[in-house]
């Protein structure tokens, strides 16, 4: 993708947001940063000569633009919270030095504890126990003529001011942890959900290819061997072979293009996308017990109960089970036929491969087994597989299916 003449290009990392991007000079808050600086390092004049000129009674004409210097001070612990903090807090200490109104100290404490609590919740514990000892210390400095007073009023302020700066740090605190938390919840949920979506590809690819692929290489020795002396053979075997990896190439096709298609609302199909078929299900065993005699193996299928639509999810798990243990007896089994039995039980449906060969898992043993197991396990099924005690090897899957759940 170009970017337009005379724009800056789009950023593409993930991790760079809208804001880091935007052209620094039409930031919202590029010009806010000097003004605050400006208004911080007069913050505590300001306060002084507020003060100073409220002994009398305040009005709003002063205590609006304080405000003002307040808000913009406050602004700062974003970016500089331990400067800005000594700002605020020498601006009240400023304050504390022409008035010992009790409204005045109270809004003292209360602006330091908030700040406070702002930078636990913002920042590391390191900076934020620093701005609490800061912050008690200088209400401890500016309280000291009323510590003097007495020493049961001493204890009693001490006791507060303490207690306050702890319950805003506490706070902040808590919320930095919850927020942590939960940014690692979601970083985790979103890993499991990658690693569960790539086991789900690495199970559709593996059972779309293995069976296809078993299929043309036996279909190619056989074609091998008697290429010359029975050419018709060879010719059906290399017709086998043919429409077989043409399906297995428009599966794969499929496949790809789904995954390459955008997600979410209002997207459209990506340009020269095929439209996708249906999933398998059971109603294609058919289909893959034909496959399974081009392989070499003849599978007798047995159907029991009163047959009926599936949920797509039960139905495509129910097929490539048994596409997976079709192809176990294939390449390993060493038999020439084989049991295929499916079952439509009461709340749930029930397939059985069984085949009278060696037995026995195969050496250095894939993860067809493991996929088996995977794709009934996340369905709430049961799953056995093993070597019958008469000999062979018998793979056998339960779903559950949710009343009144159909295709």
């Amino acid at each position: 993708m170009h970017a337009t003449r005379g724009a800056p290009a789009l950023p593409t990392s993930p991790s760079v947001t809208a804001a880091e991007w935007a052209p620094r000079a039409w930031r919202p808050r590029a010009w806010l940063t000097p003004v605050a600086w400006c208004a911080g390092l007069g913050y505590p004049f300001a306060v002084y000569f507020v003060m100073l000129d409220g002994r009398g009674g305040f009005s709003a004409l002063t205590v609006a633009p304080l405000i003002v210097l307040t808000a913009l001070v406050a602004a700062l612990l974003r970016s500089r919270p331990l400067p800005a903090l000594m700002l605020l807090l020498a601006g009240w200490a400023a304050a504390r030095t022409q008035t010992q109104n009790m409204e005045v100290a109270y809004l003292q404490v209360l602006l330091g504890d908030l700040a406070v609590g702002y930078i636990a919740a913002t920042r590391p514990r390191r900076t934020s126990v620093a701005a609490a000892a800061l912050a008690l210390g200088a209400q401890f400095g500016t309280h000291l003529t009323s510590l003097g007073q007495t020493p049961a009023r001493a204890v009693q302020l001490a006791v507060f001011l303490a207690l306050a700066v702890l319950a805003a740090w506490l706070g902040g605190d808590s919320v930095r942890e919850r927020r942590t938390h939960a940014v690692a919840l979601a970083a985790q949920a979103a890993e499991q959900a990658a690693t569960a979506e790539r086991l789900r590809i690495a199970r559709e690819l593996h059972d779309m290819i293995a069976h296809s692929i078993g299929v043309i290489a036996i279909q190619a020795g056989v074609g091998s061997r008697v290429i010359d002396t029975q050419p018709a053979e060879a010719r059906n075997a290399l017709t086998i072979v043919e429409a077989t990896s043409r399906e297995t190439l428009a599966g794969l096709r499929r496949t790809l293009v789904a995954l390459r298609r955008p997600t979410g609302p209002g997207a459209e199909p990506a340009e020269g996308a095929l439209p996708l078929a249906p999933a398998p299900g059971l109603a294609g065993l058919d289909r893959l017990v034909a496959s399974t005699r081009d392989a070499g193996v003849r599978a007798a299928v047995r159907l029991r109960g009163e047959q009926r639509p599936l949920p797509a999810d039960i139905d495509l798990a129910a097929f490539r089970i048994l596409q997976e243990a079709l192809t176990n007896v294939v390449r390993h089994a060493g038999a020439d036929t084989c049991r295929v039995t499916v079952e439509y039980g009461a709340g749930e449906v029930g397939v059985e491969v069984e085949d009278d060969g060696r037995g026995g898992l195969p050496a250095g043993a894939g993860y067809g087994i493991v996929g088996m197991r995977e794709r009934a396990a996340l369905l709430h099924g049961r799953f056995t597989a093993g070597p019958r005690p008469e000999g062979g090897f018998r793979v056998t899957a339960r779903l559950p299916v949710p009343t009144g759940e159909t295709r």
